[in-house]
């Protein structure tokens, strides 16, 4: 790790906002949408380096081949790298002539087919731009500080990570030399330890930039699991604020084609919806976008209230903290219901409080099973219990799976009528307070920009099919009848048929 203290100021971009940073990497990653002002930044950034004593260089997208093709025939050690990665890359080679003029002329030599041509006539964009770099990268004696604005520009992807592992190799030998990339491609974003994402730099519209400065050794652990499975449709969220982040690929799938029919189109641009692979991958990525300062939003199923690592990252949240210390007057009374005097000693936060759903949860369960016998029992309820057999079966300590305390909110928000007659009195009295700490937990979690699903996950919100509990079967059939439905369906139809989810959209994607 390099520390240089580094201030830039950009009014025009960020009003009086100050970027400050002390902690790089020797590779960073300055990222962000257009218009973010990341040029400016690294101009900026250079002008620092330069005070700290480095020679910076700083490579433009307008990078002049032709200026840049002399160092070949004056460096032999940089030529002979070239040829070779050219040979083992490409079957090609590059050779240098002397012209009438004097002056040298790379040529091509394709041996694939033994003949030979000019560079600067024939070649492709590609193979330019990345002789270019490579000359930039190799020559040592010319900067020890380099930003490249834009590498990505003509290179095929497996060119970009060809680029990014030689970087990688150049800083393996020299722990003086500094990389800066000015980037818009995945293939770039090539995190292998969380030290590496220290260097990212996050730049936002009409806000100051944010990165990382320092890990705690809790996140550090974390990010070593998570980097491995950091693939490059997962890195789309570093370039837009606007990023949606899912479980699965039915949620993503749904959620993407339902995008289209929100009121406000101006709050989609640049919008795109990820899926994750799990609640516990959500909280990662709802971690990582805490840390490094970015605004992306995460749709999720009920259950992720219950158990999982995005619960402990919301319960963390800052923003929810302050949310719930803006609360406290107002809902002092409702505290007061549902905590002991004891327990209001200490301050109430979001862990507490889904605690304490839970609890309550438990005792509606409780009574659910003490009185099924006692009745007769609709289909409905019937579904229900076989539900929570099924867990009980299933898990040593049903009641502490997280699905199981999702299936008995489940009947709460939406057959609550038909509970009645197996509940005490004093659980039928504290339904209304659970529905409320509910509601109350959804828009504290909505401070963080983490959306609950409340009716359990997207399958509940299929109009083809009728799903009352979880867990849910046979996804992948549900979904092509619900996507079938979808793409036949007239637009009012859907506004009408999808309402919720497009409702929750419409929150996700609000500036």
């Amino acid at each position: 790790m390099i520390q240089i203290e580094t201030k830039v100021k950009i009014p025009f971009l960020w009003g009086k906002s100050v970027f400050k940073k002390t902690n790089w990497s020797q590779i960073n990653l300055i990222v962000g949408p257009n218009g973010s002002g990341k040029t400016l930044l690294a101009q900026q950034l250079a002008n620092e380096f330069t005070t700290a004593g480095y020679i910076t260089k700083f490579i433009t997208v307008d990078r002049n081949y032709t200026e840049q093709i002399h160092i070949l025939r004056e460096k032999p050690e940089i030529r002979n790298k070239i040829e070779i990665v050219l040979s083992n890359m490409f079957g090609k080679s590059i050779l240098f002539i002397e012209d009438i003029n004097g002056i040298y002329i790379p040529i091509v030599k394709n041996k694939a087919w033994n003949v030979d041509y000019l560079l600067d006539d024939v070649e492709c964009h590609g193979l330019r731009e990345i002789i270019s770099l490579l000359i930039c990268l190799y020559n040592k004696d010319d900067a020890n500080c380099i930003f490249f604005d834009e590498p990505e520009l003509h290179l095929h992807p497996q060119l970009q990570t060809f680029f990014i592992n030689e970087i990688r190799k150049e800083v393996r030998n020299s722990s003086r030399r500094v990389f800066f990339l000015i980037s818009h491609s995945p293939f770039f974003i090539d995190l292998r330890t969380p030290e590496e994402l220290i260097g990212v730099i996050a730049c936002h519209i009409n806000n100051p930039p944010t990165s990382i400065d320092n890990l705690s050794s809790e996140d550090e652990s974390l990010m070593k699991r998570f980097l491995p499975r950091f693939n490059s449709y997962h890195k789309q969220f570093f370039f837009s604020d606007n990023q949606i982040f899912v479980e699965g690929y039915t949620d993503q799938q749904m959620l993407t084609y339902l995008l289209s029919f929100i009121r406000d189109n101006s709050n989609i641009a640049g919008t795109g919806i990820i899926d994750v692979g799990g609640k516990d991958e959500l909280g990662v990525f709802c971690k990582i976008c805490q840390l490094l300062g970015t605004n992306s939003r995460i749709i999720t199923d009920l259950d992720s209230l219950f158990s999982g690592k995005l619960r402990d990252v919301i319960s963390n949240d800052e923003r929810i903290k302050k949310w719930l210390s803006k609360q406290e007057d107002k809902q002092s009374a409702f505290y007061r219901y549902i905590f002991t005097k004891k327990e209001l000693n200490c301050p109430v936060t979001m862990e507490r409080l889904i605690t304490k759903l839970e609890k309550l949860l438990i005792s509606i369960s409780n009574d659910l099973k003490k009185n099924r016998n006692n009745h007769e029992i609709s289909e409905d309820i019937s579904l229900l219990f076989s539900k929570l057999d099924y867990l009980e079966q299933k898990h040593e300590n049903a009641q502490s799976i997280d699905t199981y305390k999702t299936v008995v909110m489940q009947v709460i928000n939406n057959q609550y009528e038909q509970l009645t007659e197996f509940l005490s009195e004093q659980n039928k009295k504290m339904i209304p307070i659970i529905k409320n700490l509910f509601q109350f937990i959804l828009a504290a979690a909505e401070a963080a920009r983490v959306y609950i699903l409340p009716k359990g996950c997207i399958e509940h919100y299929y109009t083809q099919s009728k799903i009352l509990y979880m867990p849910v079967s046979g996804k992948d059939k549900l979904f092509r009848i619900e996507l079938d439905f979808l793409q036949d369906a007239h637009r009012k139809t859907v506004m009408k048929n999808y309402s919720e989810l497009i409702s929750l959209l419409e929150k996700a994607t609000s500036l």
